[in-house]
């Protein structure tokens, strides 16, 4: 008893300074965003993708979150395509970025989140007004465009953000650029869990969370893992868009389910070898690794 109780109060003596730690890591990793982010509209595409991979795999580290991805399903080929994908965290663009550079469809209140908004607008992501027919539209036809160009985009077509727990509906409208366009649907599930493989709802941006809230959640937080499960494409541009959408919702149901039936296993999963910038932590956990929660 004496040996867990002083062990506790070490790690609450130290519980503060690692999350200050984290805070002044997470502005500098902000500012160096802010840098590079004056120079990324002008560099070449392949220079894009690099910088958006490793400062999104950054970010992850510094929140000591890991990516484990189904190695018996490859992400799809970089190239035209269109990811459907559930909606937990706004971490979720980042997870998806340090996997495969892509850009997003995301709600226009995005926009005005202190710095990161600011960010994701310079990283070319489309912003969709809700409920405004018009703000669809537009948005609808530069998807178009872009997966005629060869562009890899992503759509959270729940329309809002959830425990992960399970999943919304989908908007099939948000679908109907995919098959204007005549490209892949890929669904794709995440999933955010504790070191014990336990679901872990710390990372849900829901209800009344504030942007500020969440982060300081996250800051606080222990080691996470977001688990990230790809399933088939859908290649079948004949459907009715409602159907493709039923279709798309099943799998990522599918994928949900599964990877809540057996957490534990896939907490731990090694990735495929050679796969660059899919596991990282944070330096400072590597050297001194303790756990944060009070």
């Amino acid at each position: 008893m004496p040996d867990t109780a002083a062990r506790t109060s070490f790690h609450s003596h130290l519980h503060f300074p690692l999350v200050m730690l984290r805070c002044v890591r997470f502005i500098l990793h902000l500012l160096l965003g802010i840098a590079l982010s004056v120079v990324y509209p002008w560099l070449q595409r392949r220079h894009q993708q690099r910088i958006l991979r490793n400062w999104s795999a950054q970010l992850l580290g510094i929140f000591n979150i890991s990516i484990t991805l189904n190695a018996d399903k490859p992400w799809p080929e970089h190239g035209p395509g269109l990811i459907v994908c559930n909606h937990v965290s706004w971490l979720d663009i980042f997870a998806l970025n340090a996997i495969e550079p892509m850009r997003f469809v995301a709600k226009s209140e995005v926009r005005n989140w202190p710095v990161i908004g600011w960010l994701c607008v310079r990283a070319n992501t489309l912003f969709i007004e809700r409920g405004k027919a018009r703000s669809a539209a537009r948005v609808n036809a530069e998807m178009v465009a872009l997966l005629g160009a060869g562009e890899l985009l992503a759509i959270f077509p729940e329309g809002t953000t959830t425990d992960g727990k399970q999943l919304a509906h989908f908007h099939a409208s948000l679908l109907q650029p995919a098959l204007d366009a005549q490209v892949p649907v890929m669904p794709v599930a995440l999933r955010y869990q504790d070191k014990c493989g336990a679901h872990s709802t710390i990372p849900a941006y829901i209800g009344d969370t504030s942007f500020i809230s969440s982060l300081w959640s996250l800051l606080n937080a222990d080691e996470l893992h977001v688990q990230v499960a790809i399933m088939p494409a859908i290649c079948n541009h004949e459907l009715p868009r409602r159907e493709m959408s039923t279709q798309a919702h099943r799998q990522v149901a599918l994928a949900l389910q599964a990877l809540h039936n057996s957490p534990a296993q896939a907490a731990y999963e090694p990735l495929p070898d050679g796969a660059p910038g899919m596991h990282f932590r944070s330096l400072y956990s590597l050297l001194i690794h303790l756990p944060l929660d009070k």
